[in-house]
């Protein structure tokens, strides 16, 4: 069992594929982490909201509706949040420029770090050929996807049974297979190529739901991973580096008012920097 740990503050959070109105969305544990990290900038890096799933059946439980007041609240009290709508959210595109409940709406933008590197920050699925041609097949897609979440969520209830933190059994299936590996670095090349032709130095992005901090064409490639299966987001440290934190499991403070937090791992990737 790991001790509560102390609230942490960033200087910018990047969160994406939150998916909420998915019963795979992991709600609580995004509570969680979000009660115990603070940042001057948070960046909603798409499907934040999943109008794909709720448009064929309406899932919206009161810890949906909690991580959408946290973030209203932390907009309140005076954090910069910036809204980049994904391909399960695009209904908001059609919204950029807004700012709502202190929440800009924009369809990408360059954040410039602490230390003077520039990011090109947008969802990513401009560049998955399957969402972009041939919509039917990604609906499909998202179908099967479901399926395999449906298996993740019986699996981790064994899993929780035990004291055993959760774990992605589709992530990992998902790396096996060689056709999704395949695509995986078609993809990063892609948005690596995108934030060269914008003059940047890297690019943080969301949408494949595998997290990433890694050199790809000479450019920094930034994937926050997503709130269904590695419970991930990216943080910026006040001097610019960049950290990937894992937000996995919840532990009960048996001897004082219960107290969520959980263990905290960080890619070498980031721990190197």
């Amino acid at each position: 069992m790991q001790k509560a740990t102390q609230n942490r503050h960033f200087r910018t959070l990047f969160i994406s594929d939150i998916h909420l109105g998915s019963k795979a969305a992991q709600a609580e544990l995004l509570i969680d982490f979000l009660r115990r990290h603070d940042a001057e900038k948070i960046y909603l890096v798409g499907d934040i909201v999943d109008g794909w799933r709720l448009k064929r059946a309406w899932h919206w439980p009161q810890s949906h509706n909690d991580v959408v007041q946290k973030l209203l609240r932390k907009a309140r009290k005076g954090t910069e949040i910036v809204y980049i709508p994904g391909n399960h959210d695009e209904f908001l595109r059609d919204f950029q420029g807004t700012h709502f409940g202190g929440i800009d709406v924009r369809r990408n933008d360059v954040h410039v770090t602490a230390d003077g590197r520039r990011f090109l920050v947008l969802h990513g699925d401009e560049f998955d050929v399957v969402v972009r041609n041939a919509r039917l097949i990604a609906y499909l897609g998202d179908w099967a996807y479901d399926a395999a979440i449906a298996i993740n969520l019986v699996f981790n209830r064994m899993r929780r049974a035990f004291g055993f933190p959760y774990w992605s059994f589709s992530s990992w299936a998902k790396l096996k297979v060689k056709n999704a590996v395949s695509f995986i670095g078609a993809f990063e090349t892609a948005l690596a190529e995108e934030a060269l032709r914008h003059g940047c130095d890297g690019v943080i992005c969301g949408h494949i739901h595998h997290a990433e901090i890694a050199m790809r064409s000479g450019i920094e490639y930034v994937n926050t991973g997503d709130w269904v299966e590695s419970c991930t987001a990216v943080a910026e440290r006040h001097d610019g580096s960049l950290e990937m934190i894992r937000w996995t499991r919840l532990v009960e403070v048996s001897d004082a008012e219960p107290r969520r937090t959980l263990d905290l791992s960080v890619d070498a990737a980031a721990e190197a920097a």
